[in-house]
C-alpha cells in the first residue's frame, strides 16, 4: 500500500505562486508515474499534470500549460508542482496520484494510489 501525502497548499492572491509537493510515506516515488488532479465541489476531478515513472515525459492540461511545472525532487523521492500566475479559477482541492511504472496518463483510472489532497485558494 502506498500512502501519498500532499503539502504546500494555501491562500494566495491572483498572480501569485505556490509549490505543491507529493511524497510517499515510507517509500520512494522514483518508480511511479505521478499526476496531479484537482477538484472543486460539485464537479468531477480535473487532470492538471503528470510525469512519467522515468521522469522523461511530462503532461499538462491546456488550462495550466505555461504556468505550472511538474518535476521530481530529492533524487526522485518526491514530486512537486510549481504553480505560477495563479488565477481564481485554479482554486480547488489538489490531489496527487501514483501509478507504478506508469508512462503518465491524463485518466484518473490509470492511478492506483491517491493522497488526501491539499487546498489551494486563489483570491481575486
Amino acid at each position: 500500500q502506498v500512502q501519498l501525502v500532499e503539502s504546500g497548499g494555501g491562500l494566495v492572491q491572483a498572480g501569485g505562486s505556490l509549490r505543491l509537493s507529493c511524497a510517499a510515506s515510507g517509500r520512494t516515488l522514483r518508480t511511479y508515474a505521478v499526476a496531479w488532479f484537482r477538484q472543486v465541489p460539485g464537479k468531477e476531478p480535473e487532470f492538471v499534470s503528470a510525469i512519467s515513472a522515468t521522469g522523461g515525459k511530462t503532461y499538462y492540461s491546456e488550462s495550466v500549460k505555461g504556468r505550472f511545472t511538474t518535476f521530481r525532487t530529492n533524487a526522485m523521492d518526491t514530486m512537486s508542482l510549481q504553480m505560477n500566475g495563479l488565477k481564481p479559477d485554479d482554486t480547488a482541492l489538489y490531489y496527487c496520484a501514483a501509478d507504478l511504472g506508469g508512462l503518465g496518463s491524463t485518466r484518473r483510472e490509470s492511478y492506483e494510489y491517491w493522497g488526501q489532497g491539499t487546498q489551494v485558494t486563489v483570491s481575486s
